[in-house]
Order: structure tokens, then sequence, then C-alpha cells
């Protein structure tokens, strides 16, 4: 038998896989500004809402029960009659602070000290809370005193909590903060609104129409 030599060929030769080649880096191309500004704005109007969001509502009601301070009227006065103790008064005058802890402390007197006042007679002493007051009237000769406590109610408290009267400092900054936001809320949302090609032109129809009603109605009233 004679023997075949097989003879191979670069054909028959297996073949490597070719190298990958690298990727070509592209450049990051940047957003036009308007969907930028887009963007911000969307960004402020959704989270300046989600942070003022209970703050709003509680003013947005609350200007309703101020409008109707008769809903929900649960009004009362109390009188109680007493006397201060021996150390009420020293040699230099009335002695406020004892007076002062004495009324909270029998009468349950709350609340920030208004006003105060004294005379050859009669001397005053006044606190104030969102929808409470309390007024004693002192006789400087020995120290009795009548003190008349006003309640105004749930909507009495949330009434003058929407005003800021009595309510001290800390509730004046969040008025103010609550303001900001409303502003916010406001130039944001109109913003957005240019960016709404179906309802741009209705919505600031819309808004010009509620801008001249507003201001015929304080001409009116005014």
């Amino acid at each position: 038998m004679s023997s075949i030599a097989v003879v191979s060929s670069d054909e028959d030769a297996p073949r490597s896989a070719p190298e990958p080649s690298a990727p070509v880096p592209r450049a990051r191309r940047r957003r036009p500004l308007r969907l930028r500004v887009h963007s911000v704005l969307r960004w402020l109007h959704i989270y300046t809402s989600m942070v003022s969001l209970l703050v709003v509502l509680f003013f947005a009601a609350t200007g309703v029960t101020l409008n109707h301070p008769d809903w929900l009227a649960g009004e009362r006065t109390d009188e109680v009659t007493g006397t201060l103790p021996a150390t009420w008064k020293t040699a230099t005058g009335i002695d406020w602070l004892v007076v002062a802890e004495h009324l909270r402390s029998a009468h349950g007197v709350h609340g920030t000290v208004a006003d105060r006042r004294d005379d050859d007679r009669e001397a005053s002493l006044t606190f104030r809370a969102p929808g409470y007051s309390a007024d004693a009237f002192i006789d400087v000769r020995d120290g009795r005193y009548k003190l008349t406590t006003s309640y105004q109610g749930a909507v009495g408290v949330i009434n003058d909590l929407h005003r800021g009267r009595d309510a001290g400092s800390a509730w004046a900054w969040l008025i103010d903060a609550s303001g900001v936001f409303l502003v916010f809320l406001s130039l944001t949302g109109l913003g957005l609104l240019f960016y709404l090609k179906k309802v741009r032109l209705k919505g600031l129809l819309v808004m010009t129409a509620g801008a001249a009603l507003v201001v015929v109605l304080a001409k009116l009233v005014t």
C-alpha cells in the first residue's frame, strides 16, 4: 500500500480571531440651555412644593377660616378673683415676676406677658397667646385681683397663627419662609408653563384674566 502525503496549504491552516479594536471615546455633548433651565425649574418646583406642602395647606385652609371666624366658634370667658402673696410688693414697687408666677401656678395662666401697667390705685398684667388672653386687674392697696381669661376655641387659635399674632418669633420666621416658598412655587410654575406648547397660550390667558379679576376686586373694595 502506498502512502498518501497530505499537503497543507495556507487556506487549510486555522485562522486566529481578529483583535478587537479599542472603542473610540465620544465627546459628551452639553445639553442645550433651554433643557437645562427646564430641568432646574422642574426640580425647584417639585422639591419646594414637597418641603412646603403642609405649611401651604395650613395657610390656605386658615385663610378660609379667617374670613369666616363664626364657623365652629367656641369662645368662652372665665372670671376668678384672688389675693396675691405678701411678697408681691416690695419697697421699690411691684415684683411683676412674683405676680406672674402666682397667676400661672394658681390659675394655669399661660402665654407671654404682653402688657403691664400700674398707678396709685390699680395695676394690670396681660398675657397673650394664639386664641387666648388673660387680664389681671390688681388693687394695689391690698393685693386683691380679678382675672379675666378668654378662650377663642380651635378656630381662634389657627386664625391667630395665620396672622402671626402672639405666636413668637419662631412662628414669624415660619410665616416668612412660607411666603418665600409660595413665591418660588408661583415663579417656577410660570416658568414651566412656557415649556408646555399645547397649553401655554391658554395658561397665559387664564393667568391674565385672574390677575385682572384681582385688580378689579381690589379697586372695588378700596
